[in-house]
């Protein structure tokens, strides 16, 4: 769970740096952390369900896009508040929901 939430805020991070060589290396790292999440059932989804209230918005709003499928009824509200404020991660929130909505969403990571 931390190691996903690291990864999302560095990601975040090398973004508004313009650092795109940051940006592949802490994506593949957030996706290894959520695989290994994933292979704990249950467990894991528990552990990323915890992220839903970091203090971070990056980091919820990814933990909750990750939970999504599984959890809608927790992932939702996170979505829905982040897609109220301005900026790029509001705007990811937004397009989840979209997406979503229209029964277009889905998580391709493998």
């Amino acid at each position: 769970m931390e190691d996903f939430a690291q990864n999302v805020a560095d990601h975040t991070d090398a973004l508004w740096r313009g650092d795109r060589t940051g940006e592949r290396k802490y994506t593949k790292r957030y996706i290894a952390a959520f695989k290994k999440l994933r292979t704990q059932g249950e467990g894991g989804r528990d552990a990323l369900a915890k992220l839903l209230t970091h203090p971070r918005m990056d980091v919820r709003v990814k933990a909750a896009t990750y939970l999504l499928s599984e959890r809608p009824a927790q992932a939702i509200p996170v979505l829905q508040e982040a897609a109220k404020g301005t900026g790029m991660i509001s705007f990811m929130a937004a397009q989840t929901l979209k997406y979503w909505e229209e029964g277009t969403w889905s998580l391709d990571i493998d």
